[in-house]
């Protein structure tokens, strides 16, 4: 593969998967991105002078431009990443996610495929549609346990109900037009370029400023974290060497409650930037849980692992270190977002968070 079609390159993970696709593998990209409030144009600075990469803002909705774009650049592969992500933003406005997730990939699949339709046969069978989706498809986990390929489907929010139906379609296209598509469901990712509402670049933001830590009810909920850029590697192993038809969970098997990771961040933060008096453990607030929150993910990487050979670089201790000095070393990037995106306001919840207990670590 020399040329790569990346949707939503502008956002936290298409950005990751854009600098790497460019800078360590050579490949030309195009990133199409609609540059909604959480595609940052500066997360590509890296990049944007480099003769292999071009941005086009276009709208994944938008079939006539997408067409056009791919007859122009001609990709051997499109790595979609175009989705509206923030949970919390689902359920204040449904209507976004089921736009861009849903008739949004119906779009690109259709473009796709009237596109490798049009290849030689020689071209056809290399060509690739990678989707690129997230862990929460499939519910909420007990106790124990990992989310594996065959984990049967049971979305919660109405965000990933939408990456669910994204999915299924993706699915569809393969078994019923023969589109060689691969799909990858991730865990949650942290990492530089994070946009400030998700909780890691919040909780690090509103440290530095002073402001209350907000973890929702009692802060047990656990999630699987992964560092960004071990996933933008995986997603390019994936694409390079992935069976069509076939699905690969992407986890970093880094199992934390929402709890522990604030803590750590806390930790971190009094080490690197300690507070005039006191910890940063000592802003941390409870509030209200938000609507439908699942317990638990975790993901089995295995097949990942075996079948195609990556393997995680980071584990989060060594990860969220460094995301967290990245952000102290690096406010000319987000500064400008908490002053006219996002400023750290609670979302997803109809009584705008109510404060119900102070924390006591």
């Amino acid at each position: 593969m020399k040329k790569i079609l990346v949707t939503g390159g502008a956002g936290f993970i298409g950005s990751a998967v854009c600098r790497y696709l460019v800078k360590d593998k050579q490949y030309s990209v195009l990133n199409l991105d609609k540059l909604t409030y959480a595609g940052v144009p500066a997360s590509l600075t890296e990049i944007e002078e480099s003769p292999l990469y071009r941005f086009e803002k276009a709208d994944v909705c938008d079939k006539q431009a997408v067409s056009a774009l791919f007859a122009d650049f001609q990709p051997d592969a499109v790595m979609h990443l175009a989705a509206e992500s923030h949970v919390d933003r689902s359920i204040d406005g449904p209507a976004a996610f089921i736009e861009t997730n849903v008739v949004g990939t119906y779009t690109m699949l259709e473009c796709a495929r009237e596109y490798w339709n049009s290849l030689p046969e020689e071209h056809k069978a290399n060509f690739r549609f990678h989707h690129i989706s997230t862990d929460e498809v499939y519910g909420s986990l007990g106790a124990e346990g990992l989310f594996e390929e065959t984990t049967p489907y049971d979305p919660r929010s109405p965000y990933s109900a939408s990456k669910a139906s994204s999915d299924h379609l993706v699915k569809a296209w393969f078994h019923t037009y023969g589109l060689p598509v691969v799909v990858t469901n991730c865990s949650n990712n942290y990492g530089p370029y994070h946009f400030p509402e998700k909780l890691i670049p919040l909780v690090i933001l509103n440290a530095l400023d002073e402001k209350k830590l907000p973890v929702y009810g009692k802060g047990d909920n656990i999630r699987d974290w992964l560092y960004v850029e071990d996933h933008a590697r995986a997603l390019v192993c994936v694409v390079e060497k992935g069976t069509p038809g076939e699905t690969y969970n992407v986890g970093g098997r880094n199992e934390r409650t929402n709890l522990e990771v604030v803590e750590t961040i806390c930790s971190i933060l009094d080490e690197l930037k300690p507070r005039a008096s006191g910890s940063y453990k000592d802003l941390i607030t409870f509030v209200t849980d938000r609507p439908g929150h699942d317990r638990r993910y975790a993901i089995d990487a295995t097949k990942l692992e075996t079948e195609l050979g990556w393997k995680a670089q980071e584990n989060f201790e060594t990860g969220i270190r460094r995301t967290v000095q990245w952000y102290l070393d690096n406010a000319w990037w987000w500064k400008p977002l908490r002053e006219s995106r996002y400023s750290g306001e609670r979302l997803g919840n109809s009584d705008n968070g109510v404060r119900v207990q102070k924390a006591t670590s």
